[in-house]
């Protein structure tokens, strides 16, 4: 089951988070912190599945973007990959041109309400 899905840049801003289990405003700030760091401190050549606390990481990066979701132990880690990569893959048909993240950003605010998405 996934538990939350972040959208960071390199720099470590964290610019889309979905928690999908209630976790406290104040943790969720030093689960990020963690999260960014210990994938941004991996190299190309290592592998985007990191055991991590009670949960797995599943995280892709697409240029300047990392898309990193966290699961539970029992989910499988390709079929999370490749959902990643749909993912991007519609926003780009969407958008017509992923990189700029601005419209994604904008589209995101616009179909969200009460901290769902529609």
């Amino acid at each position: 089951m996934i538990q939350f899905f972040l959208m960071v840049n390199k720099q470590g801003q964290t610019r889309l988070s979905k928690y999908y289990e209630h976790v406290e405003i104040n943790k969720r700030t030093l689960l990020e912190t963690e999260v960014i760091r210990s994938g941004l401190s991996r190299s190309n050549e290592q592998c985007s599945f990191i055991e991590f606390k009670d949960f797995k990481l599943i995280y892709r990066q697409y240029a300047t973007l990392f898309i990193v979701v966290g699961v539970n132990d029992t989910e499988n880690e390709m079929t999370i990959y490749e959902f990643i990569h749909n993912f991007v893959e519609v926003l780009d048909e969407y958008f017509s041109r992923f990189s700029h993240v601005y419209h994604f950003f904008r589209w995101c605010n616009n179909i969200q309400c009460n901290g769902n998405f529609l």
